[in-house]
């Protein structure tokens, strides 16, 4: 018994690499694992009648819709984002400054936005098809358009939505080839195509890839653009199962379906790789990029301009057209009830997410034990798991602890409370630190590799504790990136809509949900306002990135 009871004394913890923080960052992570294991867990649970019945009529479809969603918007996104990044990293023509981080734009408008803004106007009554009937007196049988309303449609809004995360990854790994590599390639005879196709993009496969591996995330996650398409696929399906037919544990196995799908992008791609190595060897020159002329330079400019103004200004203006010529712009008391509530819980989640950030990365830094590297890792992991996946990993765990504690209460003290947790603010929270806790913890630790060990060592040398070194010298070191980590889970959060949908409080409403319903409604004119307002959020983040993308570029042409 003594030996048991000295090998968890602090001084025995302290030799194995635990102290205070580490061990609290390992609760924390373990407490933000609990829904992906439900989830996961979900797959020995014995099916019941519903997934009978889902697996023999719609899961097929299900399969299927979501795999050609993948694919198109693979295709799409790699398109896009390889060859704007190539253009804006290794050639120069007129504009090319502006549209090295105006490219990045789209990402502030959430899929589900451009998807109300693309259906008012490409729809029958909408302003294209209107002018081509007015323009060519046809009538509304005499002539075929294409319904963006389709898997197609939801493909190709997706593409321009996410693309972004493709072009930041390409264009970085672009950027950090060695220019005596492409002359090598000119030296053996190779065109500007050859050394694209033979050099550079083999180069930066791994950074496309993971581009690719992003957006595709993403796409699964997502739930305003299918629901409102009608689209059935997993996330649909999920909720359908949950909403519609109350049967969790088959919403459960969903989900777990569909966590099966983000693994197999991330297994795929890294499978794919086998024992290929990218590293660059070649010594470095500076960046000379190619100045293009005449038709070359049109059609740079042009290959720039189409993914901003279909990503961003064309859905932008539309919104700001169905605002002002809807008359009455909706700033009434409910639309600022609807920003309070989007305001205070993303700044709750943000303040939340920062903290368990700065705790478990500095955990990671300071521990040395294998428990604090996994929960690291394993906190990490909540950013490629779709909304839906989580708030079906949420609800079920804090329904069952609500009835316990129900049933607790009222057996020892008689008191009735009901559900306490379940559909309140707390558990939508809890969501969300599942959801974006990796965001704050990408930028936190790279934060902290900017901070030298030899600071650790003197705060250890004159007595301050771990907690006393993270208080007083790590976080005034770390502000920059802990204002940015503060901003991008807000942001996130601001823009998050099935994880909110599903455990958001009775008659507490966020900017999202708000313009889901009143599309859902097909009451267009009065989204665009709270639409607007989540674009405008978005875009402060990306003027920041796009400032350290400039500097970037500066950084590699003086090289």
């Amino acid at each position: 018994m003594q030996k048991l009871i000295g090998l968890f004394s602090p001084a025995a913890l302290r030799r194995r690499g635990w102290n205070a923080v580490s061990a609290a960052a390992a609760v924390a992570a373990s407490v933000l694992a609990v829904p992906m294991l439900v989830v996961l867990s979900s797959v020995l649970t014995p099916s019941g009648e519903t997934w009978t019945h889902l697996a023999a009529t719609v899961l097929p479809e299900y399969i299927q819709n979501t795999l050609w969603l993948m694919l198109g918007v693979g295709i799409g996104v790699t398109a896009i984002g390889v060859a704007t990044a190539w253009l804006t990293t290794m050639c120069r023509f007129p504009g090319r400054g502006f549209f090295e981080w105006a490219l990045i734009l789209p990402l502030a408008v959430p899929a589900y936005v451009m998807a109300y803004a693309y259906t008012d106007f490409l729809q029958f009554t909408g302003p294209v098809q209107t002018g081509l009937r007015g323009y060519f007196g046809w009538g509304p049988r005499d002539y075929w358009f294409p319904d963006v309303r389709s898997l197609g449609g939801a493909g190709v809004i997706f593409s321009f939505v996410f693309y972004p995360y493709v072009y930041l990854l390409a264009r970085a790994a672009f950027m950090e080839q060695a220019a005596g590599m492409i002359e090598a390639g000119r030296s053996l005879g190779y065109g500007p195509w050859g050394s694209f196709f033979r050099l550079a993009l083999p180069l930066a496969r791994p950074g496309v890839a993971a581009g690719v591996a992003l957006a595709l995330m993403e796409t699964l996650a997502d739930f305003g653009t299918v629901a409102y398409f009608a689209l059935p696929t997993f996330t649909t399906g999920i909720y359908r199962a949950w909403l519609s037919l109350g049967d969790r544990a088959a919403a459960a196995q969903l989900a777990a379906a569909l966590l099966g799908f983000v693994a197999l992008v991330l297994i795929a791609e890294r499978v794919s790789r086998g024992r290929a190595r990218f590293d660059d060897r070649s010594v470095r020159r500076r960046l000379v990029p190619q100045r293009l002329h005449g038709l070359p330079a049109l059609g740079a400019i042009f290959a720039c301009v189409l993914p901003l103004v279909v990503g961003f200004a064309l859905p932008t203006a539309v919104l700001l057209n169905l605002s002002i010529s809807g008359g009455d712009l909706h700033f009434g008391a409910r639309y600022f009830r609807l920003v309070a509530n989007s305001v205070s819980v993303s700044a709750l989640t943000a303040a939340c997410a920062v903290g368990l950030a700065l705790l478990m990365a500095y955990a990671a830094r300071t521990g040395g034990n294998i428990v604090a590297m996994a929960a690291h890792r394993l906190a990490a992991l909540g950013y490629a798991v779709p909304g839906a996946v989580i708030a079906v990993g949420v609800l079920i765990p804090v329904t069952r602890l609500d009835h316990a504690l129900s049933g607790w209460l009222h057996a020892w003290f008689g008191i009735s409370t009901g559900l306490i947790l379940t559909g309140s603010i707390a558990a939508l929270v809890y969501a969300y630190l599942v959801r974006f806790l990796a965001v704050a913890l990408q930028s936190v630790e790279a934060g902290l590799t900017k901070v030298t060990p030899s600071m650790d060592d003197a705060a250890r040398g004159l007595g301050a504790t771990p907690l006393a070194t993270l208080t007083r010298v790590h976080i005034p070191l770390l502000m920059p990136s802990v204002l940015t980590a503060v901003l991008m889970v807000f942001v996130d959060v601001m823009k998050e809509l099935p994880a909110t949908f599903m455990m958001r409080p009775f008659n507490f409403d966020t900017l999202a949900v708000h313009a889901y319903n009143l599309a859902s409604d097909e009451r267009l004119s009065e989204l665009a306002v709270p639409a607007l307002t989540i674009v405008a959020v978005g875009v402060v983040p990306l003027v920041v990135l796009s400032r350290s993308l400039i500097r970037a570029r500066v950084a590699a042409e003086q090289r």
